[in-house]
């Protein structure tokens, strides 16, 4: 039996899905509302960093999003979604190293300035308080107290949209040579990039590729697999597209903020 743990939205949940999607995987599905519910006592016997996804195999747990991607890869037959070639696979690991290391913060922070902002702000101070002190990681409560604070004008905001960048002039540099991030397939590398841009898209910054053609090629190929339907697009409830069309749209500060940068 395999069970996946994972949000709708949630960009981690996004790159299990579209991994297990590829490889034709079906699975359990657990949703959740990650509104309190990944702090239950016996989630966090599961995965004690309280976030999602988890994968949980004939009783076996995996957890981290990237870790998943590969275990699925290896663990269930069908076509590989590692290149053969040495290079190319060292292209898939460098990808994941700055979603993981650098993209997945600064796609936090923008997320928590932006949609995410409304919904926390109304809360009373202790209420917050009391919601961020149950996260295992007090820098990413940090920069969450702020940015509900601030909103785009909060200090971590710059250094998240250079950094959100450094992200696309990747992806344009990766699909130079190649359809994909790695080369002529589709790839974990896609897997790991793909959820990354769709956010900014959903939060109204594909502005943010205006000047980057071959993102913008390369995202919409990326829209065209069947695996995004599968494991984006069907996963969005009307209230989720709608909380994201709601939101005012930030592209005005966010081009400001980049000029200035």
């Amino acid at each position: 039996m395999l069970i996946l743990y994972h949000g709708r939205t949630s960009v981690c949940s996004v790159k299990a899905r579209l991994a297990l999607a590829e490889k034709n995987v079906d699975f359990e599905s657990r949703l959740m509302t990650l509104r309190g519910d990944q702090f239950d006592p016996d989630y966090i016997k599961l995965n004690p960093n309280a976030v999602v996804p988890t994968l949980v195999h004939d009783g076996r747990v995996v957890i981290e999003s990237t870790v998943i991607m590969h275990y699925v890869d290896e663990a269930f037959s069908g076509i590989s979604l590692m290149p053969t070639d040495a290079l190319a696979r060292a292209k898939v690991r460098m990808t994941e190293k700055l979603m993981d290391e650098y993209t997945h913060l600064s796609c936090m922070t923008i997320t928590f300035a932006t949609a995410n902002r409304a919904s926390l702000a109304q809360m009373t101070p202790a209420d917050l308080e009391a919601e961020l002190a149950k996260a295992p990681d007090p820098k990413r409560s940090d920069i969450k107290r702020e940015v509900v604070a601030r909103g785009l004008d909060a200090t971590p905001v710059v250094d998240a949209l250079r950094q959100q960048e450094k992200f696309l002039a990747h992806i344009e540099a990766s699909v130079k040579n190649g359809p994909y991030m790695a080369g002529a397939s589709w790839s974990l590398a896609d897997a790991a990039a793909t959820p990354y841009v769709w956010r900014l898209d959903k939060l109204k910054l594909a502005r943010m590729w205006d000047h980057r053609p071959d993102v913008a090629r390369w995202y919409d190929r990326i829209r065209q697999r069947p695996s995004f339907e599968k494991a984006v697009e069907d996963w969005l409830t009307p209230a989720d597209s709608e909380r994201y069309a709601q939101q005012p749209d930030p592209w005005p500060k966010v081009q400001s903020i980049l000029r200035a940068a």
